[in-house]
């Protein structure tokens, strides 16, 4: 297993790194958006084309490996080893020119996530998680720097939610109360990006309502790897996979603040 792990590492970081580089270089071009789906989510070119990479990468090295990608769903014959792919996670900021947008790849094995990679592809920057192994930025080792914030309100949030949410009360009502109780609340529309802000000490802590997709586990590594505590809305630390996931994730000193926000505004909102 320790040979796929480093084989599927080396391979994994030269394909994000590629994918990262034609996202950039086509950054000021003619991006060719279209809409993907009711809810006005977007694809480009860069999409595509980062996803051909990408693919045929994993497609040759690992020719017996699954594949869910956020381009073109399944390929492969199910076993114990899966990718999940993002070849542009942020492709909204992308289109609008916004250069907030990454690659996110993750190597799950037996349901269990093992290696994610998440390069931040205009700044160039390389996020690398182990299971059990920590996570490095730029081959540097990374952990969330301890704290000295003690109230929420001088807190930064981070707030994912899923395309199916909308305007859903619950989430509304918990986005609102996040506003009022932490100093900002980010959503940046590249959840990879908020991972790894979070891993960094930029962000204090992050919650998902909601939100499963091929962008989810690397990050969920990354954070993890890094120190943070990663649980569901019960206060449960969250392990593996969900296809509907709730989930707060924040430094272990502050594991109390943000669990207790989260549940009242959910006994609230019944």
């Amino acid at each position: 297993m320790q040979i796929i792990l480093e084989s599927a590492k080396e391979m994994a970081i030269q394909a994000c790194k590629e994918a990262g580089k034609l996202a950039k270089d086509y950054f000021f071009r003619e991006k060719e958006i279209t809409e993907k789906d009711e809810h006005g989510d977007l694809v480009t070119l860069v999409d595509h084309l980062a996803n051909e990479i990408i693919l045929h990468k994993i497609q040759t090295k690992f020719p017996d490996h699954q594949i869910r990608s956020e381009e073109t769903g399944w390929s492969g014959n199910e076993g114990e080893w899966l990718w999940l792919v993002d070849p542009l996670d942020g492709t909204n900021n992308y289109a609008a020119g916004l250069p907030v947008y990454g690659v996110s790849l993750t190597l799950i094995h037996n349901q269990i996530p093992v290696l994610g990679v998440i390069y931040e592809s205009h700044l160039e920057k390389l996020y690398v998680a182990e299971k059990g192994k920590g996570v490095t930025c730029d081959g540097e080792p990374l952990q969330i720097p301890e704290s000295s914030k003690t109230a929420l309100r001088k807190m930064n949030a981070g707030w994912i939610q899923g395309h199916q949410i909308q305007k859903e009360r619950k989430a509304m009502a918990l986005k609102w109360r996040l506003d009022e109780q932490c100093r900002r609340v980010f959503r940046l529309w590249a959840p990879s990006i908020q991972w790894c802000m979070l891993a960094r000490g930029d962000l204090d802590g992050i919650v998902l309502y909601n939100s499963e997709g091929d962008d989810l586990y690397a990050g969920l590594l990354v954070a993890r790897e890094a120190g943070a505590v990663i649980m569901d809305f019960d206060g449960n630390e969250f392990h593996g996979m969900s296809s509907e996931p709730y989930i707060i994730a924040c430094a272990p000193e502050h594991r109390q603040q943000w669990l207790e926000l989260v549940q009242q505004v959910m006994r609230e909102e019944g």
